[in-house]
């Protein structure tokens, strides 16, 4: 296939993520996304002209680690090995019956963890389709997110208008009403792409500055508008954490586009890292809605921190082993306390990597300290003077966001944001200079040569 034509297939298919990946409540949108990215992967894998490049070597053991964990916890053991802890409930149940402890999977919820096991598609078929194709653009990949973004605040603003019941302009029936969602049910999730949307703006307009003045005006202007539509898609989506992870991503935009002088950017560096910081503090001290997303913050009986202290209990509890992938909604319950328990339930735990701990146990915590470790080493790598282009950059910023967020919230549980986050990685892997255009300030002169 033309290269022009395998270099569009990872920007359409990120697209589609953003407009039919917003929420697990879609449940053909993600069927459809998971057959295309199935696909995707099968082409990639077998069509492909080069191998992996090699820094994404790291990533792959830990995602195949990953996938092992997760296949063994499906395998039958025997209750010498399993029935321990919260297990042990389920082996004294068969005592009680007088029936002997059949060999049991280590996952409490086999279905559920195949079930969440397909949620990985989408993501691993675009960090296929942009490093095993090779073919790509990164400014495409960036314009993919911006119209993402862009849809998403046109129609919060339409559910702005329009935010009853019977509103036709939600797309799901969990959802913010009364909020800009977009393709999201999460306004916090629609507040995740507007904020990664920033530093790919500046890259864009980093990566412009090769243009002769006509064009890169007129580019400057059409970022320019766009980054007046997000600034308004934030202020319409009202997210807290929209607000809080704002500021962070500016002052890595600002990074991006600034010139390469250290005096500069280590103040602006350090601004960020305490943006980041108090944008975790300030999200983690607020109340969460539990399944009923529309609920007010402040009325419910839930926080963060209630939630994480009774994730902790279960970590405890099925140490080493994990409950297994997907079982955190039936496994919470266990361990609420009777008189906190309402009409309302909790779905996750609103920290990510709680969350992964406790249902690949050891195994989670160790693939999850791998991860941050190879990320901080990449991240820092496309700072270095000549070592990555804008694009690279504006991965790192907004991957940053991402991996943030996930201390007090779930973004990555959605299609669209664990795309977005696959392709962050993939550009942070492959650093592909950006092509300078033609310098001049005009169009180059046509001679007339008389003879």
């Amino acid at each position: 296939m033309h290269s022009a034509a395998k270099g569009s297939v990872a920007p359409i298919y990120l697209l589609a993520c953003l407009l039919l990946g917003g929420s697990a409540q879609g449940i053909w949108q993600n069927l459809l996304l998971q057959l295309a990215g199935l696909a995707i992967i099968v082409w990639a894998v077998g069509t492909a002209d080069a191998p992996f490049p090699k820094r994404a070597r790291t990533v792959l053991w830990i995602l195949l680690s990953g996938l092992i964990v997760v296949a063994l916890q499906l395998f039958p053991l025997p209750a010498s090995i399993w029935a321990h802890g919260l297990r042990e409930r389920i082996a004294e149940g068969y005592r009680l019956l007088k029936q002997p402890v059949p060999a049991l999977p280590v996952s409490l919820t086999p279905y559920d963890t195949l079930n969440t096991l397909l949620g990985v598609i989408p993501p691993i078929a675009l960090f296929c389709a942009i490093l095993r194709l090779g073919a790509f653009r990164a400014s495409w990949l960036a314009a993919a997110i911006l119209a993402g973004a862009l849809g998403g605040i046109t129609l919060g603003a339409l559910q702005v208008v329009s935010p009853g019941l019977d509103s036709p302009w939600y797309l799901y029936h969990e959802t913010n009403r009364g909020l800009a969602v977009g393709f999201f049910a999460n306004a916090n999730h629609m507040a995740d792409l507007l904020v990664i949307a920033i530093p790919f703006l500046a890259a864009l307009a980093a990566a412009g500055r090769g243009r002769n003045i006509q064009r890169y005006s007129a580019l400057l202007a059409v970022l320019a508008g766009a980054a007046a539509m997000i600034v308004i898609g934030i202020a319409l989506n009202a997210s807290l954490a929209g607000y809080a992870l704002a500021v962070p991503a500016i002052a890595g935009s600002a990074l991006i586009l600034a010139p390469p002088s250290r005096r500069l950017r280590v103040p602006v560096a350090v601004v960020a890292a305490l943006g980041l910081l108090v944008a975790i503090g300030a999200m983690a001290s607020t109340s969460v809605g539990s399944s009923r997303l529309g609920q007010e913050a402040s009325g419910s009986v839930q926080s963060r921190e209630e939630i994480l202290k009774t994730t902790s209990r279960a970590i405890g509890d099925t140490m080493p082993f994990g409950s297994g992938l997907g079982s955190f909604v039936r496994v919470y319950p266990l361990y609420e306390s009777p008189d906190r328990v309402t009409r309302e339930y909790v779905i996750h735990a609103h920290n990510d990597y709680a969350e992964l701990i406790l249902e690949l146990g050891l195994a989670g915590a160790l693939l999850i300290a791998g991860f941050l470790v190879w990320w901080v080493i990449a991240a820092s790598g496309v700072w270095r003077t000549g070592r990555g282009g804008p694009y690279a950059r504006a991965a790192s910023v907004a991957s940053a966001v991402i991996l943030v967020h996930s201390f007090v919230d779930f973004p990555l549980r959605t299609a669209a944001i664990s795309a977005s986050f696959a392709m962050c990685l993939a550009l942070l892997i492959d650093r592909r200079p950006v092509q300078r255009q033609d310098p001049s300030d005009l169009r180059p002169t046509r001679h007339v040569v008389v003879s």
